[in-house]
């Protein structure tokens, strides 16, 4: 297939694989508001105006002076007059959950969205620590009612689905392990791996060596978030030679060092991408870098990260890859292929997946007629 412009009909429709989604994330603004309402919970606005207005500011433009892509040093055109932050909207949203079927519905309506509005086939989600409110699911009782909502949503959408145990980087070294036990002393099938979140500048990967090992010797996944807030290729080189990632989420500023970029070419390391970020002066820095990481030969596979709150759907975020960041029609179907290969489905089941996307691939290409072109 020689190169051609992608319809943005194609875009939509193809196949697609999400890795890097947060639950929290994933919640609908109407759903917000739903359940504060029924909460009672006190905000400052209305929580569909709140999420309209989510921007997260910039931390100190005095770390990214020196950056090989510029970073934006202040506001953006279409920033709002009150900005709520990621984190601050998330804990909210946390706030309002009140049992197990609440966190049924949230994951499987981020499961209705993905499948209706972006053709996802399948969609991993990270998902946190248990809040002290709901303490008395416990770790057990919340994984299986987040396992019911991709029961559901397998049933009703031809989907499959993982989630992962995010790590909150800005607590201690001694929480991680506890929560890396608790997964690995109750293993279930539908939570495959740990990833490491939170602000970058809050806690280095090294902290987390040790759970991170736990996780490696039971089989579970391992990524992080890594080289997104911190200007310095370093902390990726932590996260696959000290902590055993599978993966890399974000992973812009690699490209500061000449000799980490050839490493993770050479290696091919997955990273999965956001284009979209509630940082809104950050978002032209954030499409330049993954330009830069495409033309230097990295595997770069989209993902949504907290499309609720951004908001973005996995379908934009390929329409943006294509149509602003350039990257070519090859290039893009590759992406979907390699979110296959980087998923942590059982080996069967990644079998299946690959031959879905392949076979679904093949028929866009006739119905566009790009095959073979």
């Amino acid at each position: 297939m020689t190169d051609t412009t992608l319809p943005p009909a194609y875009l939509d429709r193809m196949p697609k694989v999400d890795l890097h989604c947060h639950l929290i994330g994933t919640v609908r603004a109407s759903t917000f508001a739903e359940l504060a309402r029924r909460e009672g919970l006190d905000l400052p606005d209305e929580p569909e105006r709140i999420f309209a207005d989510i921007n997260s500011l910039p931390p100190d433009p005095a770390l990214y002076r020196d950056t090989r892509i510029p970073v934006p040093q202040g506001r953006s055109v279409d920033e709002p007059e009150v900005s709520y932050s990621l984190f601050q909207a998330s804990n909210w949203v946390v706030e309002v959950l009140r049992d197990a079927d609440d966190l049924t519905r949230i994951v499987y309506e981020a499961f209705e969205d993905a499948h209706h509005a972006s053709a996802t086939r399948h969609l991993e989600l990270f998902f946190d620590a248990v809040p002290p409110h709901l303490a008395s699911l416990g770790y057990t009782g919340s994984v299986e009612a987040y396992a019911e909502g991709i029961r559901l949503a397998e049933r009703d959408f031809g989907m499959t689905g993982r989630m992962i145990q995010g790590i909150d980087r800005s607590r201690s070294g001694e929480h991680a392990l506890e929560l890396v036990r608790q997964v690995v002393d109750h293993p279930h099938e539908y939570v495959a791996g740990i990833g490491l979140d939170n602000l970058e500048t809050s806690g280095p990967p090294e902290r987390f060596v040790d759970a991170y090992r736990l996780a490696g010797e039971a089989g579970l996944g391992r990524t992080a978030h890594s080289s997104e807030h911190s200007p310095t290729a370093v902390n990726t080189i932590t996260c696959l030679d000290q902590l055993g990632c599978d993966r890399i989420d974000h992973g812009y500023y690699v490209l500061e060092d000449d000799e980490v970029v050839a490493r993770v070419r050479d290696e091919q390391v997955t990273f999965t991408v956001v284009s979209t970020t509630s940082r809104r002066s950050w978002r032209p820095w954030r499409r330049a870098s993954i330009e830069a990481m495409l033309e230097a030969g990295l595997n770069v596979v989209p993902a949504s990260d907290d499309p609720g709150m951004f908001p973005t759907t996995l379908a934009a975020e390929y329409r943006i890859v294509h149509e602003q960041i350039g990257a070519t029609a090859d290039q893009v179907r590759s992406m979907a292929s390699a979110g296959v290969d980087a998923s942590w489905l059982p080996a069967l089941e990644k079998d299946a997946l690959r031959a879905r996307v392949d076979r679904e691939l093949a028929a866009l290409d006739d119905e566009f007629g790009v095959a073979g072109a």
